[in-house]
């Protein structure tokens, strides 16, 4: 029985593809008009530095949505279910304290100085369309209905694993939050009722008592600092990546990563979902300022055996070069432990990214569990460890232990 259905849902899969191939112009979305730049060409977004190939998909994509549906891939198990019970955080934290919950894949919770900032709110129990895609095995670390008052939201492109409409259809009707996101991905959202602020590579905003303001060419600013009344500034900042909402709209909108500048204790930093790339633009990040706290991401990046990274998702060995050449005093794991996107077993992220910590000689950056909250001290310098480049970091993670994780 769960085969004939599972050859079913594979068969809809394939129509629905096939359609999207015949019938463009009726799936295409234009989520942004503009000007060319290096990084648009006037239609579509592309990395400046070098193009992420796709990943390696054994058996092609049609193997691949056989196996993900019927789970007949030979990958490492995963639990059906991790047990998680959900945080309810206070409704302020004042002053110079920080407190982070992971409330999983890349949607993270940070208060601090009377502020509320999420990330890449999703709540959604598949990340795909139409109800197919991967089931979250971990429930949400907060409740959507005990999250506090937001009065910030980064998102950080629209693929379904980090744009989650429903979510923030919410909670534009519970909070009118600032929404601040890259070019085009305010289109997707405002499909959800609600307003954001799409912003280029580059761009700022800023959160005074009035509201969110575009401030990217605001002469009362400093180009990189403050502007006046300023509670809180947002730059948007590049990474390495691309987007798509369906089959025919790859790269309608930019892909991005956020630097936070708060009046006191240091910077945060969201890289969103991103590859390696050319490895400096974590360095560009790190240009606004001490970074406090960052969030970077260490799954979903094995699509075959032994593969480190995938082009635009980085492994746990790019995360721990990210985190250093950040120079971020703490670091917290995402995009791990909730959905099932590629092939590496549930825990192996973790515990690959704990190997490559001891390879670059590092620290402040460690897995956390879901729902449970934990205080990030101020800025404080860290041990930088031993520059390495990526194949360095590659050939020191080159032992029977780690080559063991599945």
């Amino acid at each position: 029985m769960i085969r004939p259905l599972a050859g079913l849902l594979v068969l809809i899969v394939v129509v629905v593809g096939l359609g999207a191939t015949i019938v463009p112009r009726f799936l295409d979305r234009l989520y942004y008009r503009g000007p060319p730049t290096d990084h648009f060409d006037g239609a579509r977004f592309v990395n400046p530095d070098r193009d992420s190939p796709a990943p390696t998909l054994p058996g092609g994509r049609a193997g691949f949505f056989w196996r993900q549906l019927t789970g007949s891939d030979g990958r490492p198990r995963w639990p059906a279910q991790v047990a998680v019970t959900p945080a309810r955080p206070a409704a302020r934290v004042d002053g110079d304290r920080m407190v982070v919950t992971w409330i999983g894949h890349a949607t993270v919770l940070i208060q601090t100085q009377g502020l509320n900032i999420l990330t890449d709110p999703i709540y959604a129990e598949r990340a795909g369309p139409l109800g197919f895609g991967p089931r979250r095995v971990a429930a949400p670390g907060v409740r959507l209905v005990d999250l506090p008052r937001i009065d910030l939201i980064l998102v950080s492109h629209d693929h379904y694993d980090h744009l989650d409409l429903a979510a923030l259809g919410a909670l534009w009707r519970r909070d009118h939050p600032a929404i601040v996101t890259s070019l085009g991905n305010d289109s997707v959202i405002g499909q959800a009722g609600a307003r954001a602020l799409g912003l280029d590579w580059g761009g700022s905003a800023t959160i005074d008592a009035t509201g969110l303001h575009d401030t990217s060419r605001d002469p009362r600013c400093d180009p990189d600092g403050w502007c006046p009344g300023d509670r809180a500034r947002v730059f948007v900042t590049r990474n390495h990546h691309w987007g798509s909402r369906w089959f025919s709209d790859r790269n309608r909108a930019l892909w991005s990563s956020f630097v936070v500048r708060l009046p006191r204790g240091g910077n945060l930093f969201f890289a969103g979902d991103t590859g390696f790339g050319d490895g400096l633009w974590p360095g560009e990040a790190a240009a606004y300022g001490p970074i406090r706290f960052a969030m970077i991401p260490i799954g979903a990046f094995r699509f075959q055996p032994g593969q480190m990274a995938s082009g635009s998702h980085i492994g746990p060995a790019e995360a721990a070069l990210i985190h250093q050449r950040l120079g971020a005093a703490r670091s917290l794991p995402i995009h791990w432990g909730t959905f099932r996107l590629s092939y590496e077993g549930y825990d192996t992220p973790p515990r690959m990214l704990a190997a490559a910590m001891r390879c670059s000689g590092g620290d402040g950056f460690a897995a956390q569990p879901i729902g449970v909250p934990f205080e990030v001290p101020v800025y404080a310098p860290p041990a930088r460890g031993t520059p390495m480049t990526a194949p360095e970091m590659m050939r020191c993670l080159d032992t029977p232990a780690v080559r063991a994780l599945r």
